[in-house]
C-alpha cells in the first residue's frame, strides 16, 4: 500500500494539493516512528501519508460515526489500507486498537496519530489527548511531530464544497524522544495518577511542538 501511494497517489497530491513542504529531512531514513499531527479535515490523511511514504504505515480510524452503505464502504477501505479500527464508544475497542497499534510498531511499521482525537471545528490546533502517549511509553518509538495548514479550507469538517487547490502546507519537526519519562514510567503502573501525569507531560510537549510547526 505504501508503494502504491508513492507511485500513484503522492504525485497527484504533490501536483494538485501541496503548496509547501518543510522539514522532510527530519523524517528518519532508518527505523520507524509515530507521526503525530494536528487534525483539520479528512484531507489530513493524504498530507500525513505523503510524509510517510514509502515506509509501511497505518492509521487509527474511527468506525462509530457511520451507518449503512457508507459503513460497509469504510470497512472495505480500512481493510485495503490496513487501518486500525477504533470505536470511541467502546472501552474494549480502545484497548484492542492500542494493542494492535503497539504490535505494528514493534514490527517496525509507522503509525499516524491525530492526538486531538477529532477534527478541529475552527481550523486551530486543539488540546491533545494524553492517552496517545501510551504508545510511546509502551514502545519507545520516536514521535515525529507534523504541523498541517490548508486542509481545513479544502475540506472543512462542517461540510461545504470540496476544493482541489494547492493550499496544503506541511512542516515536519525533529523526532522527539522522552528518555526521562520512559524511565520513570517503567516503575509506574498504567492507570495510576503518576502514570497519567507522565503521559500528560509528553502530550503537552508534543502538542506545543505541533502548534509551533503549523505554518
Amino acid at each position: 500500500m505504501s508503494w502504491f501511494c508513492k507511485i500513484c497517489v503522492k504525485p497527484l497530491v504533490d501536483k494538485f494539493l501541496i503548496k509547501e513542504v518543510r522539514g522532510l529531512e527530519n523524517v528518519p531514513r532508518k527505523g520507524n516512528f509515530i507521526l503525530m499531527a494536528n487534525h483539520q479535515s479528512h484531507m489530513d490523511e493524504m498530507a500525513t501519508g505523503y510524509v510517510c511514504v514509502p515506509k509501511t504505515f497505518h492509521f487509527i480510524g474511527q468506525v462509530d460515526s457511520y451507518r449503512g452503505v457508507i459503513k460497509v464502504f469504510l470497512y472495505l477501505l480500512y481493510f485495503i489500507a490496513g487501518v486500525i479500527h477504533l470505536n470511541r464508544k467502546s472501552e474494549e475497542s480502545k484497548k484492542r486498537s492500542l494493542e494492535e497499534s503497539i504490535s505494528y510498531l514493534k514490527k517496525g511499521h509507522c503509525l499516524i496519530i491525530y492526538p486531538e482525537g477529532t477534527r478541529s471545528r475552527t481550523g486551530e490546533v486543539g488540546e491533545g489527548r494524553w492517552g496517545t502517549a501510551k504508545l510511546y511509553l509502551r514502545t519507545g518509538v520516536p514521535i515525529l511531530p507534523v504541523g498541517i495548514r490548508g486542509t481545513y479550507d479544502l475540506m472543512p469538517p462542517k461540510g461545504g464544497k470540496i476544493k482541489i487547490e494547492k493550499l496544503i502546507r506541511i512542516n515536519v519537526g525533529k523526532p522527539l524522544v522522552f528518555e526521562k519519562e520512559l524511565a520513570e514510567a517503567k516503575n509506574l503502573e498504567c492507570g495510576t495518577e503518576e502514570y497519567k501525569q507522565v503521559c500528560r507531560r509528553i502530550t503537552e510537549r508534543v502538542m506545543a511542538e505541533i502548534k509551533s510547526l503549523v505554518i
